[in-house]
């Protein structure tokens, strides 16, 4: 599975942006797959934002992300989009998204449960 993340780029703080994850070359059904974000800020580890999970879509995010950020999928597409609303400064970052072959949930803080991995998209947020 390929994963491709896009649409980062500089963006003026209390701007909004739409990150897009688009797969291809996977050997089942892109809705069969869970998609995840994580970023990585300047000199941090990287961290789970949230998480759509396969078949149902149903979104899955930790607390500290919740009202600002938006998940949603496209499967026609093979797209999951992350809707980023008032960026700030602490959003500037690394966005990845990752892919992981799993029914029925999904996992926001657990990077290591993702077998597939795009290269990232950096989002930079002036003020």
């Amino acid at each position: 599975v390929q994963l491709q993340a896009s649409g980062g780029g500089l963006v003026q703080a209390g701007g909004s942006l739409r990150l897009s994850c688009a797969a291809s070359g996977y050997s089942f059904g892109f809705d069969e797959y869970a998609i995840g974000w994580f970023r990585q800020a300047p000199g941090k580890v990287r961290e789970g934002i949230a998480c759509i999970s396969a078949g149902d879509g149903k979104v899955y995010n930790d607390n500290s992300w919740k009202g600002r950020f938006t998940l949603s999928r496209d499967n026609a597409k093979n797209t999951v989009y992350l809707q980023i609303n008032g960026v700030k400064s602490e959003d500037t970052g690394v966005y990845y998204c990752a892919a992981d072959k799993v029914a029925g949930f999904c996992w926001v803080l657990a990077s290591e449960k993702y077998d597939y991995w795009g290269h990232g998209t950096q989002v930079t947020v002036s003020s």
